[in-house]
């Protein structure tokens, strides 16, 4: 049987009424089995994260203070939910219990995981499904990489295809039996491994937009959503600051070609945007990129030197100063005389100077200085290589928009086109490459 994992996030299951439509959702579709919860969300602006709380709660015990004005929230949400949806199970007893750990001194990720952990127990019940722990069964590495194990038994927890599965997102366990979780939004993952581990045909990870934009809603009225997106563009957009999926997500199903639909709860007549391995034929025909992203907050280092092409080894001692100070970069735009690097200003932590001199007098260069307040925007689209003329639509809409291009930098798998220009421009950038490639057409 053809099974389907559904991850709901915080908003999905903030209360009683939506978890009524988590109902509804996995009702619709009998395939939807295993089905992934994150701890409950906040309701309105002015609430404290639950998971927020319970860090709080660790906090407070490790200061020797008492947690009990924070853990009396955390208490009554779940009392709240389960008298709304008329569940009458263990969990408010293990929450005592829960809070006797706590006080004892118990572990901060353990203390933080129970936001899921009894988010899923309730609606197990409501569900009438089996819960399924996963510190049983997935097992996070000292990097917080999954072990490959992982899969086989989680796999094997989950055999009966009838059965309905509800599993507390953001953790598992480690090599000791511990608790151990998983980075903010690591219930994305947690679906991801468990689709894997199904061999499920699809992961809907449910949540409250209608999928991925094309842009940053914060710069763009409404933009489009994505259709159909694959797992190479996703990475470069998220790589480029885009909020679109939690990124160490992606790898177990991409692994496994398993597509993934980003749904919102909501409104589940939409359909999302599915991220898939390969673009249709009508989707590489119909669009020419997938989305425009970027971000602020960049430096570029750069150097001009005359025949530096023939000096062996120029570009490797350059590098070695910057791995010298712990310094990565983002972007290495590079012609015959001249080359730039570009860094995040954080990574340079006050090193300007420092830098500048060990450069000027190990390389020797004609010029050097440091062009600050930059940022990059990217253009993305798989079908960029297969379509004429994407390069000069870009510099020709910047160019009669006034825009000073700083950077220009294209991939070696041409599914992307990165431009570098002064922040205060950033807005804009955004906003004449969306005009440019999208206006008011749906993708």
């Amino acid at each position: 049987m053809e099974r389907i994992v559904v991850k709901f996030g915080g908003s999905s299951v903030a209360d009683a009424e939506q978890i009524r439509k988590v109902k509804a959702i996995v009702e619709a579709d009998h395939r939807r089995k295993i089905v992934v919860v994150s701890a409950p969300g906040k309701r309105h602006a002015g609430e404290s994260k639950l998971t927020d709380l319970l860090y709080l709660c660790h906090e407070m015990v490790a200061m020797d203070t008492d947690p009990t004005e924070p853990f009396q929230l955390i208490r009554n949400r779940f009392t709240e939910i389960s008298r709304e949806l008329g569940i009458e199970n263990g969990v408010l007893t293990e929450l005592d219990e829960f809070q006797e750990d706590l006080l004892r001194g118990c572990s901060r990720d353990y203390t933080v995981s129970r936001g899921e952990y009894f988010s899923a127990r309730l609606i197990a019940d409501y569900l009438g499904a089996e819960f399924v722990d996963p510190a049983n069964a997935i097992i996070v590495r000292a990097n917080t990489t999954i072990a490959r194990e992982s899969y086989r038994l989680l796999g094997e927890r989950l055999n009966d295809q009838e059965q309905i599965y509800v599993i507390p997102g953001f953790y598992g366990r480690d090599r000791d039996g511990e608790v151990k979780t998983f980075s903010r939004g690591g219930s994305d993952i947690t679906g991801a491994i468990a689709a894997r581990a199904a061999g499920a045909v699809l992961y809907e990870n449910w949540t409250d937009t209608s999928g991925i934009l094309m842009a940053d809603p914060r710069i763009i009225d409404n933009p489009q959503p994505i259709t159909e997106i694959t797992f190479r563009e996703i990475r470069e957009m998220a790589y480029m600051g885009a909020s679109v999926f939690h990124d160490e997500a992606i790898l177990p199903v991409r692994e496994a070609g398993i597509p993934i639909r980003i749904r919102n709860t909501n409104r589940p007549e939409d359909p999302g945007t599915m991220i898939v391995p390969k673009l249709s034929e009508l989707e590489l025909k119909s669009t020419e990129v997938a989305g425009i992203a970027g971000k602020k907050g960049f430096s570029m280092i750069c150097l001009e030197k005359s025949l530096m092409n023939r000096e062996t080894g120029f570009v490797y001692r350059l590098l070695g100063i910057l791995n010298e100070h712990g310094v990565s970069f983002e972007q290495f735009p590079a012609s015959i005389d001249s080359v730039s690097v570009i860094v995040e200003e954080q990574q340079l932590r006050g090193l300007d100077d420092v830098l500048l001199e060990q450069i000027h007098r190990q390389l020797e260069p004609d010029s050097l200085y440091i062009e600050k307040n930059l940022a990059l925007v990217a253009v993305v689209g798989e079908g960029m290589v297969r379509t004429v003329g994407i390069a000069g639509k870009v510099f020709s809409a910047l160019g009669s928009a006034g825009i000073n291009i700083r950077v220009i930098n294209q991939g070696a798998s041409e599914m992307n086109i990165i431009i570098g220009v002064a922040e205060s421009e950033y807005e804009a950038t955004v906003t004449t490459l969306y005009d440019a490639f999208v206006g008011n057409r749906a993708r």
